[in-house]
This record gives C-alpha cells, structure tokens and sequence, in this order.
C-alpha cells in the first residue's frame, strides 16, 4: 500500500525524474488531462524503484520535486510530495510485468468514452495495426486505492500486443519499455479513438484482416523509422 509517510527530498535520481517530469508536457500538448489528472511512471533502472508524479500537483508547476520516487510495493521513499493515487496500480505492474519500464494514466476524452461504454476499439486502421497489432482491449472495472486496478491491467495486457488497455469506465492506461514510449501510446490511443468515433457516425467502420494486421504490425515494430 502507498505510505502516507511525510519524507524529505534527499535528490536522488534527480535526472530521472527531471525527464518524467519533462515528459508530462506531451500529455497536455495532445490534451490527453484535464487539471491534476493523469500522470507518466518510469522504473529506475538497475533498482526496485520508480518514479511518479505526486498526486494532485498542477503541470505548470510540474518539476523534478513533483516527481516521487517509489518502490515497487508502492511506498514512498524520496520525495516531499505524496505519491500518485494510481501508484499502487503502477507499483503492481512494475512488479508483475518486467518488460515494463514506463506507464502512463489518462483520461483523454475520446479514448474515455470507449470506457464508459465497456467497448475495445476495433483494428479499423493501418495505424492501429501497427502500433496496437490489433484492437485496444477492454480491461476490467476496478476501484482506485489499492493495486485492482494494476491487476486488471496485467490480466489484459499480458501477451497481448497492445500496449494500451481501456479500463472500463476509468479511462486510458498504457506500459511501454521506457516512459516515453508509454506517452506515445496515450497520445496513439486517443488519436485512434477519436478517428475510429468520427468513423462510426457515418457507418460500420471495415474490419482489416488479421493477416493484414499482423503484417502491419511486423513492419513497423521491426522496419520502420531510424
């Protein structure tokens, strides 16, 4: 359980933590939060330690101090600001999901609105294909404040391919090797989600054919870009 404990800011993984901090900007660019909410988690690297953005502290005033370094049962344990409401939530994957190096929460609203709705996104796009390898799944219902929700998304997204799971009526979470590579799949998700929605009012959106999804996906995990 995250502890509640008042510690006092020793600066360690200041590096780190000032680029978690630095990668927060991208979720207010694509407006992926409103407020407070949201937030990116990276583990540190050779530790049983991560880093999360402290909870409730506004992103225009986001700097390394914002950032709380956790260990992997979701204790605090450098950092003046109380920790995520999600860190128990990341804590479990982290300890569940080695691959996983960096998470990201949002509430973007499109994406959201699937949630609500208890409905995975279909692989409709080529982009879809490619970053997801197939629909955005659906995870399960869960309450915040403890790990059920760090649970939900490991049952979802163990061997799946998406690195996106809906969490039905919450909202979006997505893992990633690295912090960045979590930001990027919000951003993706929300994009597709919108795309998809727009798709949707003008008919049944045309499925792609899984041979074709698993081609796309091939391509751009293994060939594309530098």
């Amino acid at each position: 359980m995250t502890s509640t404990t008042t510690r006092t800011e020793r600066g360690t993984f200041r590096e780190q933590r000032e680029h978690v901090a630095r990668l927060h900007s991208y979720l207010t660019r694509y407006q992926l939060v409103t407020w407070t909410s949201g937030n990116v988690s990276e583990r540190v690297p050779g530790e049983d330690l991560f880093v999360i953005k402290g909870s409730g502290v506004e992103y225009d005033d986001l700097t390394w101090e914002g950032i709380t370094v956790c260990d992997l049962d979701g204790n605090a344990v450098d950092g003046v600001k109380k920790p995520s409401s999600d860190t128990d939530a990341h804590a479990y994957v982290y300890r569940h999901m080695p691959e996983v190096n960096g998470q990201v929460h949002t509430h973007s609203p499109y994406a959201t609105a699937w949630a609500a709705r208890g409905e995975a996104i279909p692989c409709v796009l080529t982009a879809m294909g490619d970053e997801f390898g197939g629909s955005i799944p659906i995870g399960p219902f869960a309450l915040i404040g403890d790990d059920s929700i760090g649970q939900g998304i490991v049952a979802t997204l163990r061997g799946s391919r998406s690195p996106a799971v809906l969490m039905q009526n919450h909202g979006v979470f997505t893992i990633g090797p690295s912090g960045k590579a979590a930001v990027k799949a919000a951003v993706m998700t929300e994009d597709v989600a919108r795309t998809v929605h727009f798709s949707r009012q003008l008919g049944e959106p045309l499925p792609i054919a899984q041979s074709d999804i698993d081609s796309l996906y091939t391509r751009y995990q293994n060939v594309y870009g530098q």
